[in-house]
């Protein structure tokens, strides 16, 4: 098949969080030429007329979607799956609805509390924070913006209350992409459960753990942009990912695993998705976000399980592809 493997254009100056888009880009490419696919990359730009043009000129059989942005801004990640869906291109991965639903941090929370999911208590600057019983800390995060975009240490107030949240989401709309909510911090363990497709449905991956190893007391345990992008720092040399757990552990791991699930299902998720948790000291889970279309570069989380699994990046690959919906289907 002629495959085009599509992402959000990437400037020179850009991040490292937008960077490996191309990094992404690439594996996925040499792994489908490997499967015996024709491919080629397109960097997907704003100029949506221009996007349809040359899809139309490349006329591929279907896309790989990778992006997370579009002109840097993740509140846009929902148009590629649009604008394929209106050409008529299948395309891997979530579908339009399922985007906008997971990406949207508020939207998300919303449908798994009316799921009877849980996910910690949360406030926007649109709601009244008197409705919403807050203690002890709670964070301020973007509403869209992926890869730990503006989230940090300093992201953690331990002791607000709701005008001081309400002047923290004021004093960092901006550096979180114009949208953003407040949420109860979950102190305790952090667990990644990635979900792939299979022919007899979706199969939950070994699940990792974060491990925040010797932390000093006090320093605040949060997967922020550090841990994940600054490799000179503190943060990202000492949250190792784990997969090896002691039996105790077993109905926890079982818990999860279920919740996993339950949001593929909740979400009509396709292909692939990683869903995120933290457990709190009585051990209860809590889902941080439902990640459609998680970054799959060869050092990334969800292939880290993928190896764990016993799977090659090219089968990996190929079962994402075997989930494209067929023409007129309503998966």
């Amino acid at each position: 098949m002629k495959v085009v493997v599509i992402h959000g254009e990437v400037p020179v100056n850009a991040s490292k969080d937008e960077q490996d888009a191309l990094v992404q880009a690439e594996a996925v490419s040499r792994g489908l030429e490997i499967l015996g696919h024709e491919t080629f990359i397109l960097p997907l730009p704003l100029n949506l007329e221009k996007a349809a043009r040359t899809l139309a000129t490349l006329h591929p059989d279907c896309a790989f979607n990778l992006v997370e942005t579009l002109s840097g801004k993740g509140s846009l990640i929902h148009v590629a799956p649009a604008l394929l869906d209106a050409l008529g291109i299948p395309y891997t991965g979530a579908g339009t609805e399922a985007m906008v639903l997971t990406s949207n941090k508020i939207l998300a929370k919303k449908w798994l509390a009316a799921a009877g999911l849980p996910t910690p208590p949360w406030f926007t600057p649109a709601d009244r924070p008197e409705d919403v019983p807050i203690s002890g800390p709670w964070l301020v995060k973007s509403a869209w913006e992926h890869a730990s975009v503006g989230l940090d240490e300093d992201s953690v107030l331990p002791a607000a209350d709701g005008e001081r949240l309400l002047a923290e989401m004021e004093s960092r709309r901006a550096s979180l992409g114009g949208t953003c909510l407040a949420e109860a911090f979950i102190d305790g363990r952090e667990f990644n459960l990635s979900v792939l497709a299979g022919e007899r449905g979706p199969e939950v991956l070994p699940p990792a753990e974060i491990r925040f190893d010797a932390y000093p007391p006090g320093k605040v345990r949060v997967v922020g942009y550090r841990s994940k992008w600054d490799e000179n720092s503190f943060e990202f040399n000492h949250t190792p990912r784990s997969f090896r757990f002691p039996e105790t552990d077993a109905p926890l791991l079982a818990h999860l695993k279920t919740l996993a699930l339950q949001c593929w299902q909740i979400f009509a998720l396709r292909g692939y998705a990683r869903v995120d948790f933290r457990i709190d000291k009585e051990g209860h889970p809590w889902i941080l976000e439902v990640n459609a279309n998680p970054c799959i570069s060869p050092d990334a989380g969800f292939q880290a399980a993928a190896r764990e699994a016993g799977l090659e990046f090219p089968e990996t690959l190929r079962r994402i592809m075997q989930d494209i919906p067929g023409p007129g289907s309503r998966k």
